[in-house]
């Protein structure tokens, strides 16, 4: 094997001897490096552990929204119950007119909250919803309930003012003739002639939803039949 050349080797040390200070230079580079790479390393270790904690508080909310969504849907079923209490029942109609009437102000904005609330809501068994649109849908909800709750108290505490002293003698009269529509203890044709004049007295006072009028005719269709025969009054 050929040894080594004296005279390649002695213009490196030469070379070494006189730029020795370079060792020191190159030593700082290299720790400069080092400390650049550790802190690299150590920003992507910790943006790893910020997107993993990101993930798991997004779906620690989701969880929560999940099972928060049942007392949602609770809270707007109590609210539309409410609603049908009035939709369905003329008597509460004739006693408290506003909450039928698409005139007014308070009643047009629960409704609107109502179509609101109704158009969010998640259909059964779907898929989990994003937790912005649970919010939303929450925040319909709770529109609805506090709109409907001014609604409802406003009804109660002017009841028929509004209307003239004529028009509040016909819903007087209106509602006696309900109340007799509805007693077991009249006959048939009572009944029935009362049930009649209660839609007279209504006509243009009051405009009965499709659905009331139904639930009223199907509470009173038994009573209502021309052939049913009652018990002998004692």
């Amino acid at each position: 094997m050929p040894g080594c050349d004296d005279n390649s080797v002695e213009p490196l040390l030469n070379f070494l001897g006189h730029y020795w200070w370079l060792v020191f230079v190159f030593s700082g580079m290299a720790g400069g490096w080092a400390t650049s790479w550790r802190k690299s390393t150590e920003r992507r270790h910790q943006r790893r552990l910020e997107i993993l904690a990101a993930k798991n508080q997004s779906f620690e909310r989701l969880q929560h929204a999940e099972a928060d969504l049942d007392g949602i849907k609770k809270t707007h079923d109590g609210v539309e119950r409410r609603w049908l209490d009035y939709e369905l029942d003329v008597g509460k109609m004739i006693d408290f007119p506003m909450m039928s009437d698409v005139r007014e102000p308070l009643t047009v904005a629960f409704l609107r909250a109502k179509r609101e609330a109704e158009g969010l809501r998640p259909p059964p068994g779907g898929d989990p919803l994003p937790v912005a649109r649970c919010e939303a849908y929450r925040a319909a909800v709770n529109s609805f309930d506090v709109a409907f709750g001014i609604a409802e108290r406003e009804a109660r505490r002017i009841k028929d003012g509004r209307f003239t002293g004529p028009e509040r003698d016909r819903l007087a009269t209106a509602r006696k003739l309900l109340r007799l529509a509805e007693d077991t203890a009249a006959t048939p044709a009572e009944r029935q002639s009362a049930y009649r004049r209660v839609r007279r007295e209504l006509d243009g006072l009051i405009d009965l939803p499709d659905a009331a009028v139904a639930a009223l005719e199907t509470r009173m269709a038994p009573m209502l039949d021309s052939g049913h025969q009652e018990s002998p009054k004692p």
